[in-house]
């Protein structure tokens, strides 16, 4: 806790001058602090502050030395490399910057790090995400919604573009809601200040990488989400963007290069052709205008081929990992960034923390795309990544697709059991995470006709396949939207998460019957999953789908699980030998909704437009 509180009052202290009244004053250095024992030795500070460069640095710590000195065009920055030998004690180092007769004294905190910190374990198949817009979950806090300095004020009548009010608080409230319903692990979309004028609940423009946007809560609030949720049985997953930064970044009024963005600067759009980065024909031309254009004007890119942003970033990344004791890491808009950046971001995440997890987006329906990013993954033109998984979009498309469509030879549920043979393509497959729904894509209630059995098998299937599973908050609630891409619509507040909601999905008040209905349904799901090692981590063993039925098996060496979904109209009775292999042996097989006991000598009849979960003895 001291040096907790240490690092609290270095990150807020501005140098003071030694030498001649009127000297200039450093108003950041970033990372504001670090620890010892890191697996890599290295350290960049940037160093911002009127006319800096002209200052030269020195220090003298034990185990600690300047290893290099890098000055940009900008006179305002000053990038300092240092080498923290092992076996350095934490303490406060004095890096003294000295311009003639001016000398500045720096305090810069080495703090130790927490017992186990390396090891963390990160995210698995054994894990159910939820992932949730904090703005649009829960107001805990209404004191924060309008805060002096941030234009773009509370509205909670536009859901387009308007903040509502949720925040950390919020979260914290909820989190006893959110572990009994049986998930274990939280992925907030980002925290990060988004002070842009307009637009900036989503939280995906950061204008400060080091700070968790004011109107949500502060750095603390942060940590203390964090480790509350992991009295909970809960671990938090931090949504980091590489590719990009808002046009109201402190940054854009004094670049530390020229070269900081992509283009100059200039807004120059990508085509969002992500196939040209795997493309064996693609120009180069193309590959540079994915990686290299802008989102949108108010979304500068980052130009990840200057060492010292890649640098910055590697290090802004590991820092918050430590700093809140995270459990993993999803990267937003991943295939945008450099490659070899990426490449280098994710050996060195996984060099200090070699059992966490990460997470990227590749928003593709294609898996070769997908999986071209993968670590073990052999690509043909010898790219190599260290990021275990990604989200699995491919069979997100399909699973949504395959519920609504007639059955034929290849499409409905037919299109769902041969995606699976894209798995191949995956070096690690359930280090994919498999989603019905998040915050960019339309409800999976509205997708599915507003069909409360088809939503149930969509659940089903997400949460016994061999993925790390995540759901999207509201979908508990049947919470709808159009059924194309409407952010505004899709990210609607969930009810009871305000005071004066006459509706509220915590506590059960205003539902409807198909509404509670889900809810109990996803809550004995989650919780069941919950003690299943072989939905965990143990294999599979599907069935080609047979009258408008899909039938497969979760099995090791102890115990077997079968899942049974029925699209018909009318109860299918199924011929239980076909399913010899996968049953081995066993003939009784017990409802983990019900608690009713199937004979399986022969016949199974799966109930019309219904879901059947087994566990075999």
């Amino acid at each position: 806790m001291i040096h907790r509180l240490l690092a609290t009052l270095f990150c807020a202290l501005l140098l003071q001058p030694a030498g001649a009244a009127g000297a200039s004053l450093v108003d950041r250095v970033e990372p504001p602090h670090w620890w010892v024992g890191m697996a890599s030795p290295q350290l960049q500070l940037m160093v911002h502050g009127p006319g800096i460069a002209a200052f030269t640095p020195t220090l003298r710590h034990p185990g600690v030395r300047i290893a290099g000195v890098t000055r940009t065009p900008n006179p305002n920055y000053l990038f300092i490399d240092l080498h923290i030998a092992p076996g350095t004690r934490p303490g406060t180092l004095d890096l003294r910057l000295q311009h003639g007769p001016q000398v500045l004294h720096q305090p810069y905190a080495l703090l130790a790090r927490e017992p186990g910190s390396a090891q963390r374990r990160g995210f698995s198949a054994a894990d159910v995400f939820l992932n949730l817009v904090p703005d649009r979950f829960a107001n805990g806090n209404p004191a924060n919604d309008n805060l002096p300095g941030f234009a773009d004020t509370a509205d909670r009548s536009n859901d387009a573009a308007g903040r509502h009010g949720g925040d950390i608080q919020g979260m914290v409230d909820h989190l006893g809601d959110i572990a009994a319903m049986g998930y274990t692990m939280l992925w907030p979309t980002p925290l990060i200040e988004n002070n842009q004028p307009k637009y900036s609940y989503h939280g995906y423009a950061a204008t400060d990488l080091y700070r968790i946007d004011a109107r949500f809560g502060s750095n603390e609030d942060y940590r203390r989400l964090v480790a509350l949720a992991r009295q909970q049985g809960i671990g938090v997953i931090q949504d980091i963007v590489l590719n990009h930064i808002g046009s109201g970044h402190w940054w854009m009024k004094d670049l530390p290069a020229p070269d900081w963005l992509t283009h100059g600067g200039q807004f120059v759009p990508t085509q969002h052709f992500r196939t040209a980065i795997s493309d064996p024909y693609a120009s180069q031309a193309d590959k540079r205008n994915f990686t290299e254009g802008w989102f949108t004007d108010t979304m500068p890119d980052m130009n990840q081929r200057n060492p010292l942003v890649a640098t910055y970033q590697i290090q802004n990344t590991i820092w918050w990992i430590e700093y809140a004791g995270l459990a993993g890491v999803r990267t937003d808009t991943y295939g945008y960034s450099d490659t070899a950046f990426l490449a280098e971001w994710s050996r060195r995440v996984m060099q200090e923390y070699p059992r966490l997890n990460i997470v990227g987006e590749e928003w593709s329906g294609n898996p070769v795309v997908v999986s071209y990013w993968l670590r073990g993954r052999r690509n043909p033109d010898g790219y190599v990544s260290h990021t275990p998984g990604m989200m699995d979009f491919p069979l997100h498309e399909t699973l949504r697709r395959a519920l609504v469509a007639d059955d034929g030879m290849f499409t409905g549920l037919s299109e769902l059991y041969a995606a699976l043979a894209n798995d191949q393509l995956y070096p690690e497959p359930m280090n994919m995470v498999l989603f019905e729904g998040n915050h960019d894509v339309p409800r999976l209630f509205s997708v599915l006709h507003e069909d409360p059995a088809l939503v149930k098998m969509a659940l089903a299937y997400v949460l016994t396949m061999p993925r790390i599973p995540q759901l999207y908050y509201g979908t508990d609630l049947l919470m709808a939207s159009p059924t194309q891409r409407d952010d505004g619509a899709t990210r609607r507040d969930y009810p009871g998460g305000w005071p004066g909601d006459t509706v509220n999905g915590f506590t059960g008040a205003g539902l409807s019957a198909p509404q509670k209905d889900m809810q109990a349904f996803l809550r004995r799901l989650l919780n069941w999953r919950k003690g299943q090692p072989a939905v965990h981590h143990g294999k599979l063993m599907h069935y080609t789908p047979d009258r408008g039925t899909y039938a497969w098996f979760r099995y090791d060496d102890r115990q077997r699980v079968m899942v049974v979904l029925n699209k018909s109209r009318e109860a299918v009775p199924l011929d239980t030998a076909r399913f010899a292999e996968a049953m081995a042996g066993r003939r009784l097989g017990t409802d983990v909704f019900t608690g009713q006991v199937h004979d399986l000598a022969s016949t199974l009849t799966v109930p019309a437009r219904s879901v059947l979960i087994l566990e075999l003895k």
